[in-house]
């Protein structure tokens, strides 16, 4: 006689990793500022955990790159400056181009519809002119945009830079684009996506990351890179 099936147990997720994912959020909007110490008694009794799962958690954020272990003196977060938001946006240029030409050989017109979707928050939040909603929405619309590509390796190398845009950005709110500016760049990755114009998604993507570089750095340094001549119309 057959055995009976049994369910299989429920897999909760590992304390370490919501805490982990806690003192992430807590870094991406600011709570948590740069600099600043991640002691371990203040945050196990603001959390209301064990410093077991909380030193676990502080580590992965180590690992991340998003905090720093000094030896003697603990654990702080991590402080970016120019060179860091170069390199950032290097990598991001790197990665959601792949992205792009990973879509455009798949399903860029179902790809492009998510998007639309997504910049639809956008455009509400510019409208209202609410920088928090359209920091959120920006963000938002490039994870869809890696995510659409298809590539487990891509969405993994893109989450932690996602993350520290997300602590350049928090830093520097005075320097974030016009709302209506941020808007219309979007949509118009979203429009050469729709065409499958290769050419100027990737000019478009180029420019976006290298605007961004030249806003938070305050247009010093080099440019992340030199796109191609896009013809116009």
């Amino acid at each position: 006689m057959a055995k009976p099936r049994s369910l299989r147990p429920v897999k909760l997720e590992p304390a370490a990793m919501i805490i982990a994912t806690r003192l992430t959020e807590a870094i991406m909007d600011g709570t948590l500022t740069p600099g600043r110490q991640l002691g371990e008694a203040e945050l196990a009794g603001q959390l209301g955990v064990s410093r077991g799962p909380l030193r676990e958690a502080l580590q992965r954020l180590v690992q991340q790159g998003i905090a720093r272990s000094e030896p003697h003196r603990g654990v702080f977060v991590t402080t970016l400056d120019e060179d860091d938001v170069r390199d950032i946006y290097l990598a991001r240029t790197a990665i959601e181009s792949a992205a792009c030409r990973l879509i455009l050989q798949q399903s860029p017109q179902r790809s492009a519809d998510r998007l639309a979707t997504v910049h639809r928050s956008m455009a509400t939040a510019a409208g209202r002119r609410d920088p928090a909603a359209l920091s959120a929405a920006d963000m938002a619309l490039h994870q869809a945009l890696v995510e659409e590509s298809g590539s487990l390796r891509l969405k993994r190398m893109a989450e932690t830079l996602f993350v520290e845009t997300r602590m350049c950005l928090s830093a520097l709110a005075d320097k974030y684009p016009t709302p209506v500016d941020m808007a219309d760049e979007h949509a118009a990755i979203i429009e050469a996506l729709r065409a499958g114009d290769e050419k100027r998604l990737l000019v478009l993507m180029d420019e976006h990351m290298q605007d961004a570089v030249h806003r938070l750095t305050g247009g010093d340094g080099p440019r992340v890179s030199e796109p191609p001549e896009v013809a116009a119309g």
